[in-house]
Formats: C-alpha cells, sequence, structure tokens
C-alpha cells in the first residue's frame, strides 16, 4: 500500500509540508478541518495556518526542525490553535514527523483536535476516579496472574489481605501459600475450570487466606476472567473482596437455622412417640393381661390346655393389632394430597447440592454424572428434593464419622432402560452399611447414627413410592454406601 493511499484515507487532518515551509499536499480530512479547497490549500505557506502572533517564532521553530528531524510533538504540552480559511481559531494538538520522497525531506505535520481528545481523556478520568471510589468502597482488591512467568501482579488491597510486602508482584507459590490448606483443592478446581480453552474463562472461587503479617484468617471471594493466546490460558485477571463477616454471618444464621430444626425434629419426634404409646398403650395391655393368664393356666394343677390357646389367641391378636396401629399411624402421617408436575431431574440434583451445602453439609467434592437431554420426571418436586437433600446429609454424615474431609458423593443420573424411569444414585465415600443393618435400614425408628430418631429413609422411601418410584440400598458394595432411586418419566 503506498503513501499516497494511506495518506489520503487517513482520519486525521494531514499535511505534507516542505523544508521551506510550503503545504505541498493535503489529505481530504485536513481540508474539511481547516475549510479549504486542495487548490487554495497546495503552495500556501504553513505560517497562514497559524495565528499571527505566533507565526515569527514558529517560522525559527521550522527551521529548527529540519536541521534536526524526528517524530514528536509539536509545542511541548502549550496550547496551540489554526486557523481555518474564514479565520476561525481551532484548539488543536500536533505531531510532526520527517518523511522523505525522492531524497527531499518533508514535515508530515497530523492534527488533533484538542477538544474532543481532551474531552475523552476527562470522560475517561472522571470513569477511573467512578472506579477507584467504587472499587475503595467495596474494599475490592485487583490481581493479574501471568501465567508464562508465573507470577502475580497485585495492587495494595490484595497486599493488604494477603499480609505481603511492598512489591508490585509476588510469585505465584507465595501467593497460594496463604490459602487455607484445606481449600485449596476447591480453588485449583476453579482454576483448572477458567483454563479449559473450550470453556468461559470464568473463574470464581471463595476460599480462606491466613495473613502472613498477624496470623488472622479471612474469607476470600474472587471472580475474574482467564485470557488465552494460542488456545493457551495466558492471563487471568480479576478481583478479590474480604468476605469474613458475611461467613460470620451465614454461620450464625445456620447455627439458629441448626437449633430450630433441631428443636422441630424433637418436637415432631415427641409427638410422633405420644401418638404411637398412645395407639400401642391398650394392645400392650392386653397382650400383659393375657401373657398373666397363660402363666396362670400354666401353673394351675388343673392345666387347662382350651385357657392356655385362648390366651396366646389373644396375645397375637393384640400384637397385631399394635403392628396395624402403627402402619396406619405412618401412614397418616405421611399422608396428603400430592400434586405432581413435570420438573427437570438435573436441575433438581444441582439444588438440592447447594441446599446442603447452605445447610451446614459442605465438607464434600461433588461428582456429577447427569444423562444429557433426559426427559422430564412426574413427580412432586418439593418431595423429591427431601429425598436427595437427606440422601446427601446421611452421606455427609457418614464421610464425617471417619474424618474423611473434602470427600466425593457421586451423584448419577441416567435413565433405566429395564423400567424406562428416571433413575438416581447417590454415591458416598464413608465406611458404609454393617451387614446386620442393610435388611432393617427403612425400618421406622432404626437408625445407625447415636443421634438419629430412624426415620429418615423410612419416609424418604415413602415419599418416593407416592410418587410412583422405588428407593432401596445397593448390597454388597465394596465401600461406602449407594442408594438408588426411581421415578416416572412424565408421559
Amino acid at each position: 500500500m503506498s503513501f499516497e493511499t494511506i495518506f489520503s484515507a487517513a482520519a486525521d487532518a494531514m499535511l505534507l509540508v516542505d523544508n521551506a515551509g510550503v503545504i505541498v499536499q493535503a489529505n481530504p480530512s485536513a481540508l474539511t478541518l481547516l475549510e479549504y479547497s486542495a487548490e487554495a490549500m497546495c503552495g500556501l505557506a504553513v505560517e497562514a495556518l497559524i495565528p499571527v502572533s505566533y507565526r515569527n517564532h514558529h517560522q525559527h521553530q521550522r527551521q529548527s526542525y529540519f536541521n534536526n528531524p524526528e517524530k514528536r510533538a509539536m509545542g511541548k504540552g502549550s496550547a496551540l490553535f489554526a486557523l481555518t480559511a474564514s479565520g476561525k481559531k481551532i484548539a488543536v494538538d500536533i505531531s510532526l514527523s520527517p518523511v522523505y520522497i525522492k531524497d527531499q525531506i518533508y514535515a508530515l505535520t497530523t492534527f488533533y483536535v484538542a477538544g474532543h481528545r481532551r474531552e475523552a481523556e476527562e470522560a475517561l478520568r472522571i470513569s477511573e476516579e467512578r472506579l477507584q471510589l467504587a472499587r475503595r468502597s467495596a474494599g475490592l482488591g485487583v490481581f493479574d496472574f501471568d501465567a508464562k512467568q508465573n507470577i502475580v501482579h497485585w495492587d495494595e488491597r490484595m497486599r493488604e489481605l494477603w499480609g505481603g510486602d511492598s512489591d508490585a508482584t509476588i510469585s505465584y507459590e507465595k501467593f497460594i501459600e496463604a490459602i487455607h490448606p484445606e481449600d485449596r483443592e476447591a480453588r485449583q478446581t476453579a482454576l483448572i475450570l477458567a483454563t479449559d480453552p473450550t470453556g468461559t474463562g470464568e473463574y470464581n472461587a471463595e476460599f480462606r487466606i491466613i495473613n502472613a503479617k498477624d496470623g488472622t484468617e479471612h474469607w476470600i471471594a474472587t471472580t475474574g476472567r482467564m485470557h488465552f493466546e494460542d488456545n493457551h490460558a495466558s492471563r487471568l485477571v480479576g478481583i478479590a473482596q474480604d468476605i469474613t463477616e458475611r461467613k460470620r454471618l451465614e454461620t450464625k444464621l445456620q447455627e439458629q437455622r441448626s437449633e430450630t430444626e433441631s428443636i422441630f425434629k424433637q418436637q415432631v419426634a415427641a409427638r410422633t412417640a405420644s401418638a404411637i404409646a398412645h395407639e400401642l398403650n391398650q394392645p400392650l395391655a392386653a397382650i400383659s393381661a393375657y401373657s398373666e393368664v397363660a402363666l396362670h393356666a400354666l401353673s394351675d394343677a388343673n392345666f387347662s390346655t382350651d385357657k392356655l390357646k385362648r390366651a396366646l389367641e389373644g396375645c397375637v391378636a393384640q400384637a397385631q393389632r399394635a403392628g396395624t396401629s402403627l402402619h396406619e399411624l405412618l401412614a397418616f402421617l405421611q399422608a396428603g394430597n400430592i400434586v405432581v408436575a413435570p420438573f427437570d431431574l438435573n436441575a433438581l440434583v444441582k439444588d438440592a447440592l447447594n441446599i446442603a451445602r447452605s445447610d451446614g453439609y459442605k465438607e464434600f467434592q461433588p461428582a456429577l454424572d447427569l444423562e444429557q437431554n433426559l426427559p422430564q420426571v412426574l413427580a412432586n418436586r418439593i418431595q423429591i428434593q427431601k429425598v436427595l437433600v437427606n440422601l446427601i446429609r446421611n452421606a455427609v454424615e457418614a464421610m464425617r464419622s471417619i474424618g474423611a474431609n473434602n470427600a466425593t458423593i457421586t451423584v448419577t443420573v441416567r435413565t433405566n432402560q429395564n423400567l424406562n424411569m428416571g433413575h438416581v444414585s447417590v454415591q458416598d465415600s464413608g465406611p458404609g452399611i454393617p451387614p446386620e443393618a442393610v435388611k432393617r435400614i427403612f425400618e421406622p425408628f432404626f437408625t445407625t447414627k447415636p443421634t438419629g430418631i430412624g426415620m429418615g429413609l423410612a419416609i424418604s422411601r415413602a415419599l418416593v413410592e407416592s410418587n410412583g418410584g422405588q428407593l432401596w440400598l445397593e448390597p454388597n458394595v465394596e465401600s461406602g454406601a449407594v442408594f438408588h432411586f426411581t421415578l416416572p418419566f412424565a408421559p
């Protein structure tokens, strides 16, 4: 592309001036800005475009420039003006560049309308001030991780949070040293996700840091975006915010929720026990009476088999009555009009995981294996959500019992081809269920937990069955426990 082509197409106003100060060429932008025709502009002395009071000074400056031609700004920061053909003064910035054409030197003079530039600079300054004010108000720190050099550029707020020195950069290894050991794996998982070139590049992570200067612990929320070069992660630019107070409030609220839930469970257990005692009291009293009759019959010298038989038959009848009353009571407690509707089972699994985490069951890593394009299931969404949350809580408590931190809970959603139903599996990394407890695990009031009341799994199975599915425990698992349940697909 020739100089002529570039010169004519340039958006900025440009003049080509020879060493005698004569304008030999002007581009269309210059003609428009200075209100000249091409014929009037070419051959004009360049001083004609300069206010009269500056012309003599400009002549000396022009001669000095051609003695030492170089690319530079004109005026050294002073306010400059250009005269239009109508005599109007325009505030401009001017740059000079030497151009050699056929062994002849020229000065390429470029005009920038100063008002527009200053307006843009002022708008940028105001925008930056607002951004800085918002950043300070929110307590945000800014970081820039250079993946090529393995260093982190950080601002003053970041150094304050980390307890770092005044250096503008820190090695990546030193940067992550401050992160709490229990949180490094989760934060690394978020970073790996952001470095995937097929993903969005978004980075979001919450973790604790230990300040290097005073040893205090803070919760930090970070968000940013990864930049790529040739499909490789190169830079992660983001912000960090201290969310320690928010976490403390969440913990306090969770403790209050847990206390409220515990009281509620105690009330439910007390009322359930009271109702069961009421229903069982009479048949148990009858069984006791019949048993006494049987004992007296056996100790009577005139032993009567008919009398003993009637007493034992009475015991059997009352025992069956007690069992029937118990089942009727549980059915009544679980009864209600079930409102079913189609919903996405994969989305429900994600919601249940979030609910379990928000309820304090967060020390696990979820591994999701979700079948894509799974048809919607037909059930009561809230009830199935309760079932899933209960299974996840049980899994976390099982892993807590063996001190497994950040262990994995695998949730699988697929189509059960044999039943043509939605199929969910929840597998933990806990100690598993003892063989002697497997057959009784769904019995009411049977529990393997020291503080449990043994109703969670019984109610969960009843809820799944009332929605047209089944809930069961997979037997003979090598490690942990695996629960499965099915639900019918929406028609």
